[in-house]
């Protein structure tokens, strides 16, 4: 049964500007295991705004109007051996999804040379 769903799409030169500004974002609203894999891209600010998305739509799949409250750095989008994309929750925030009893997170990422979207489904178990 789907317990909520949550999309995202994100202007890719909006990040690339906040992103100039100084590395407070980055460390703050990012895992360092997503810093260390983004900077590793020909264009990094395509792989911030789409894991930014991400946080964002899971977010609202997860029924969060706002995001205050919630540590960004805690969802962390990471790929499989095939580079499939999937969604792990740490600290806090896993403990948060655990006692609303949620299951499966899914996850969908895309972008242009413009836009980063995101679309996440959650099952309830």
């Amino acid at each position: 049964m789907i317990a909520g769903i949550g999309n995202d799409i994100v202007d890719i030169q909006r990040i690339e500007q906040t992103l100039s500004r100084g590395s407070q974002f980055k460390n703050k609203m990012y895992a360092p295991d997503e810093i260390v894999y983004c900077d590793a891209q020909r264009i990094p600010a395509q792989h911030y705004a789409a894991r930014w998305a991400v946080k964002e739509a899971y977010l609202k799949a997860f029924g969060v109007e706002f995001i205050t409250g919630h540590d960004l750095s805690l969802i962390v989008t990471c790929k499989d051996e095939l580079g499939k994309p999937y969604l792990e929750l740490r600290g806090k925030e896993k403990e948060r999804f655990e006692a609303k009893k949620m299951g499966t997170i899914h996850v969908s990422i895309s972008h242009t040379d413009t836009l980063a979207s995101a679309y996440v489904i959650i099952e309830k178990n």
